[in-house]
């Protein structure tokens, strides 16, 4: 794996590229990594992965706990990894323990040995010399070693608790690592500035290739979150990669970036996409529909459309006037509500194709943004859009 630091705006904010062994171009930085299911995206075959924007999509976050159930660590590593199971031999796998769909913290304090999980197979307690067993079988280019997390609710000494168990299974995966990818030191701390900062400057002292900030989605508010986020990058080495789990909103990857993130992995497409959204909201070059006054409807926030609505059953547009995803260049609302309505899960790959090919391009303008040095206006500007767009009455939308 290379990383390298190419702008800086406004402070933290930064653009880059990161190299990966297995993608035969560098992906630019800040970029999202595809969540997957088993190591695809919940509704995008292999067939139509070619058809989102390349190289941003070609790095893909799994959570190793998704094969307790299907192939044995054995059988995955004699066919020679997850890339050659999968047959995505031109994609970077980055491996999470954690499962961001399903994810429940865990606050019992007596699992001392192990990260306690919430599994297809049940609750699961993972040592690291098995979560190690698995990730040399699958050899992922980027892992992030077991973490201990908390909701933001715990008590002090519990989150403590949290940071020493984290840096200790640090240590034990560095030792039992018999794999080639990039360890991703984890960081945690809960609430606790000071705690956040103790671990940073533990996992900093250890021989990693990058960082995995944890912790975060598990209930802190979005007011909290730009001081614990400073509190870590504040310790990290400039010139090392940051990767975080549990912002997912537009507004929290822009805190994100502004704190110094580099990738971010998320759940927050699949949500849309299951609950039969689509994003609209405006980049670069694609000039937002409005709606006409009489659509305006609970089915409409300036940001996505929930395409399950009624108003959408004879709108022969597509999602987003001007987009160049396959969906958009080939099929209507009208034609996703159907599917929608007769729980065709076509629907679904669509609606996936869409979505993920917008964020993609909504990560794009924010480098671009960065290499011009706006990136201040440009967060400021889409917070501030998005917060009028929620507080103006339907009356005023409509003229």
């Amino acid at each position: 794996m290379k990383f390298a630091v190419k702008a800086w705006s406004n402070g933290k904010a930064r653009t880059g590229f990161l190299q990966l062994g297995n993608c035969p171009a560098a992906i630019d930085t800040p970029a999202l990594l595809l969540s997957t299911s088993k190591g695809l995206p919940n509704f995008i075959s292999p067939d139509l992965l070619p058809s989102l924007p390349s190289p941003d999509s070609h790095i893909l976050q799994f959570s190793p706990l998704h094969f307790l159930e299907g192939p044995s660590s054995k059988t995955i590593s004699s066919i020679g990894g997850l890339q050659h199971l999968l047959g995505l031999h031109e994609y970077g796998f980055a491996a999470v323990a954690r499962d961001s769909v399903q994810c429940l913290p865990q606050c019992d304090a007596t699992n001392k040995f192990g990260a306690s999980f919430e599994t297809t197979c049940g609750r699961r307690l993972i040592r690291p010399v098995e979560y190690i067993e698995m990730i040399s079988s699958m050899k992922p280019d980027i892992w992030a070693s077991l973490a201990d997390e908390v909701p933001s609710w715990v008590s002090d000494k519990r989150n403590k608790t949290s940071v020493d168990r984290t840096v200790k299974w640090l240590d034990e995966c560095i030792t039992l690592n018999s794999t080639g990818g990039a360890v991703f030191g984890a960081i945690v701390g809960g609430n606790d500035l000071e705690e956040r900062q103790r671990c940073a400057v533990e996992v900093v002292k250890r021989n990693v290739s990058g960082y995995w900030i944890g912790g975060f989605g598990f209930g802190e508010s979005m007011d909290e979150r730009p001081s614990l986020l400073d509190a870590v990058t504040d310790v990290l080495p400039e010139e090392m990669p940051r990767m975080i789990c549990g912002l997912g909103l537009p507004e929290e990857i822009l805190q994100g970036i502004a704190a110094g993130v580099d990738l971010f992995d998320s759940a927050y497409i699949y949500h849309l996409t299951l609950g039969g959204f689509a994003l609209t909201f405006p980049l670069d070059g694609i000039v937002e529909k409005q709606p006409a006054a009489h659509l305006i409807d609970n089915a409409i926030d300036m940001t996505k459309i929930n395409l399950r609505a009624t108003i959408y059953r004879k709108d022969t547009s597509p999602i987003l006037e001007g987009c160049t995803c396959y969906t958009c260049l080939n099929h209507t609302k009208a034609y996703i509500n159907h599917l929608l309505n007769v729980h065709e899960m076509l629907a679904q790959i669509l609606l996936e194709i869409h979505n993920t090919h917008h964020y993609l391009g909504f990560f794009r303008s924010i480098r671009e943004a960065i290499k011009v040095g706006k990136f201040q206006q440009f967060h400021q500007k889409f917070v501030e859009e998005r917060r009028n767009h929620l507080t103006l009455p339907k009356s005023a939308l409509s003229c």
